[in-house]
């Protein structure tokens, strides 16, 4: 049985893939830090549209199932706000920026929304699409053997 919390969560995200798939742009809060340190759960919130074109390095909303628990028959799918790492004509595999190894799948209609812009407490808005941005996340991608040790830092400065 879902609690309360699920099941309000649950009725939100519903109504904002509604929305985002009849061309409504939505903002959404973000929580966690698996997309640190470009987005901040509790902080940012990000600004959703339909997924027109898909590209490796976008941002996107899916429902997808961890690497964990891809090998159990009735493993569960969650809802994550996460970057595409691979793409190919039916399937995603997405990471989390502040990820060290975890790795979600999906299908390519799993996608329901792309992130255009992640909108700070200030109001300022960088866009995930810039040409820095996309830039910035191949380079943090790259240095996926070195995130541990960059993240350590990053947090220890943002305290």
């Amino acid at each position: 049985m879902m609690d309360s919390a699920k099941k309000s969560d649950a009725i939100i995200m519903a109504e904002a893939i509604r929305l985002v798939g009849e061309g409504v742009s939505v903002s959404f809060p973000v929580n966690g830090c698996s997309m640190l340190p470009f987005i901040v759960g509790g902080r940012d919130s990000v600004i959703l549209e339909k997924p027109v074109d898909l590209r490796v390095y976008d941002v996107v909303l899916a429902h997808a199932i961890p690497d964990n628990v891809a090998h159990l028959e009735n493993a569960e799918k969650r809802y994550v706000i996460h970057r595409i790492v691979a793409l190919s004509d039916e399937n995603v595999v997405l990471m989390g920026d502040g990820n060290l190894v975890q790795r979600e799948y999906c299908k390519r209609s799993e996608v329901y929304a792309k992130v255009v812009c992640v909108v700070q407490p200030n109001g300022k808005k960088c866009s995930t699409g810039a040409f820095w941005g996309r830039v910035a996340a191949k380079v943090w991608y790259i240095l996926l053997p070195v995130r541990r040790y960059l993240l350590w830092i990053y947090r220890r400065v943002k305290r």
